[in-house]
């Protein structure tokens, strides 16, 4: 079956500097599972808490399902517990609670059928670290254009 990429959180590598990727299953109510096989996801402001020994999703917006008769229709915006070990949670608590250190999701998809979120371990960067890495990227396609022009004339 393979994976199927819903959403991503493009944002996260500007801003952050991912330290670890953790793989979570996601509990979600039945019509919210047909929105996101519709990629009706998004994940940009969202960010991930650890509160009695749960860890959920917070901000994730999944649109509500069109054509479900809009009964038992979920909010948008509520709480997802995420499916991870106890001890993974543990370690990530007590990574949390150091100065810094935050998890955010990096994306959501289907793994064999079943709905995932890749979150991170991150710190969040300041603003000249952000400046000095889009200078490095801007360096680095420069370069590659040069090769590539140098290429096709010699």
């Amino acid at each position: 079956m393979g994976i199927k990429v819903i959403c991503q959180n493009k944002k996260a590598t500007q801003e952050y500097t991912i330290e670890e990727k953790y793989e979570a299953g996601i509990s979600l109510k039945g019509d919210e599972v047909k929105s996101l096989r519709a990629g009706r996801a998004n994940i940009n402001d969202s960010y991930v808490r650890i509160t009695g020994g749960e860890a959920f999703l917070i901000n994730t917006h999944i649109s509500p399902y069109e054509k479900a008769d809009g009964f038992g229709q979920n909010e948008p915006r509520r709480p997802r517990k995420l499916l991870l070990h106890k001890r993974e949670i543990k370690r990530l608590a007590g990574k949390t609670e150091q100065r810094g250190y935050t998890l955010i999701p990096l994306k959501l998809y289907f793994k064999n059928g079943k709905a995932k979120v890749e979150i991170a371990l991150a710190k969040g960067k300041k603003l000249h670290d952000r400046r000095e890495a889009l200078k490095r990227k801007t360096v680095d396609k420069e370069m590659e254009r040069a090769v590539k022009m140098r290429l096709r004339r010699g």
